[in-house]
């Protein structure tokens, strides 16, 4: 049984919008990632564990706003007080994530499959991202994320370089295509290349 991306029937290659005699750098790129590790985290209330004693793929734990912890594979995204969301390209770090992460201190879920993943990269991604969503992107920097609503839906911004602007933006399976739609629809005016 093989799984179906969650934006299969939406996501097409090609080039869209506004994007004829223009420079290929000033036009953005957007893509669907597929295959990747995601885990929220979570620590008890009543759980006395310190976070400096956790590191997982050589990463610690941040409990402050707007925090990513990140390497070339793994970004730790600072979800909410105690909340943490873990993607990783490594599947293997599933098995270990389990053994560092006591069940007495945390409760531990696999999202993989329940989101879909929009990478959205160009000059012009905070603009489309002001389109439909009320927080101030300009504040949002290199290895920070924040949850919002876009148009009405639910999403994670995890920015993920800066100059040319790179975020990924999650959101629950159900709602990836409406997203996608909101996005790429925002991404006319400044043309895009499905990619």
């Amino acid at each position: 049984m093989s799984s179906i991306s969650a934006l299969a029937n939406v996501h097409f290659e090609g080039h869209f919008g506004d994007y004829e005699d223009k420079n290929k750098n000033d036009i953005l790129k957007i893509s669907e990632l597929k295959n990747l590790l995601i885990v929220q985290i979570v620590q008890y209330k009543n759980s006395i564990l310190s976070l400096d004693e956790i590191n997982i793929d050589g990463l610690k734990l941040k409990n402050s706003p707007l925090n990513v912890e990140s390497n070339k594979d793994t970004r730790i995204l600072w979800n909410a007080p105690n909340n943490w969301l873990l993607v990783s390209s490594k599947k293997s770090l599933f098995k270990k994530i389990f053994e560092v992460f006591k069940e007495e201190d945390f409760a531990l879920t696999d999202l993989s499959h329940s989101r879909a993943i929009i990478e959205i990269e160009g000059k012009q991604v905070k603009e489309v991202l002001k389109k439909g969503c009320p927080f101030n992107f300009n504040v949002l920097k290199k290895d920070n994320s924040v949850n919002s609503t876009y148009n009405g839906i639910a999403f994670t911004a995890d920015m993920l370089e800066s100059n040319p602007d790179k975020v990924r933006l999650f959101a629950l399976r159900s709602f990836g295509e409406s997203l996608y739609h909101s996005i790429t629809d925002a991404s006319l005016e400044f043309g895009f290349k499905s990619i």
